[in-house]
């Protein structure tokens, strides 16, 4: 994994002083970038993600391959994927042999929710860098691919809701129509799968459990699950043994 420092940098004059969170300096969103084309059909957290990776020169909302691209620049793609993955398996097998891409996915550690005729609010959901694993379960044998990168982005934002009597039972009667950014606290790189095992804790036994990831990674167990659904996919573990609790896993390690 690159340093962060080296990951986030002020791209297509993004507004806003800069602010040190951890490693990274980063960047903080004061009010919310001008469209420009490509983005006034977009959510604002994705068309603010756009804005600030844009450079000049770069083609926006490029056709290629039958796919619709956020980024091109040269042979090198940029996709900022604000919701699921499921929807990028077709784009990324026809695009990813004959092109690089940078994935770029935010996850909200920190949201407001702002809802009509309501006092602004403080959501008490928290996510950190762990929910990438959420979506890779998707697409758990291209995470080795040579032409593809991930950059998680942490952000904070403002859920912006509005009341819908259909969603009561799941979600209170609150729908989420935009999601607006307020500022990004740090960036996560991954460029192989050896990157994401960065993740894992250190002292991992060779043979484990998910209850074991979990533990030294202070996760819950269902992540921990996706994390291992994903490596076994990958090829980093192997299935050796089924206890009564679970599977139990063991490295692959290079020969």
């Amino acid at each position: 994994m690159k340093p962060a420092d080296s990951l986030v940098k002020p791209m297509g004059g993004l507004a806003g002083p800069k602010v040190a969170a951890g490693s990274a300096t980063v960047d903080r969103v004061t009010s919310p970038p001008p469209p420009h084309i490509g983005t006034l059909n977009e959510g604002s957290l994705h068309a603010a993600l756009k804005e600030r990776y844009r450079e000049p020169g770069d083609q926006l909302e490029v056709k290629l391959n039958g796919f619709v691209i956020d980024i091109k620049r040269g042979d090198h793609l940029i996709e900022v994927q604000t919701g699921s993955f499921g929807a990028m398996g077709r784009k990324l097998d026809r695009l990813l042999g004959d092109h690089t891409m940078l994935l770029v996915y935010p996850i909200a550690t920190e949201s407001y929710l702002v809802r009509d005729g309501k006092n602004r609010r403080k959501s008490p959901k928290k996510l950190d860098v762990y929910a990438l694993f959420d979506e890779l379960v998707s697409l758990p044998t291209m995470l080795d691919h040579p032409n593809l990168a991930i950059e998680v982005v942490l952000v904070r934002v403002e859920k912006h809701q509005v009341h819908d009597p259909g969603l009561r039972r799941r979600r209170g009667g609150w729908r989420t129509v935009d999601r607006r950014l307020l500022e990004i606290t740090d960036v996560h790189r991954f460029d192989s799968m050896h990157d994401l095992m960065r993740l894992l804790p250190s002292d991992l036994p060779e043979t484990f459990t998910t209850a074991d990831i979990a533990t030294g990674a202070r996760i819950r167990r269902d992540q921990a699950q996706k994390i291992a659904y994903c490596c076994r996919h990958a090829g980093v573990f192997s299935v050796v043994d089924k206890h009564r609790n679970g599977l139990v896993y063991r490295w692959n390690r290079p020969a």
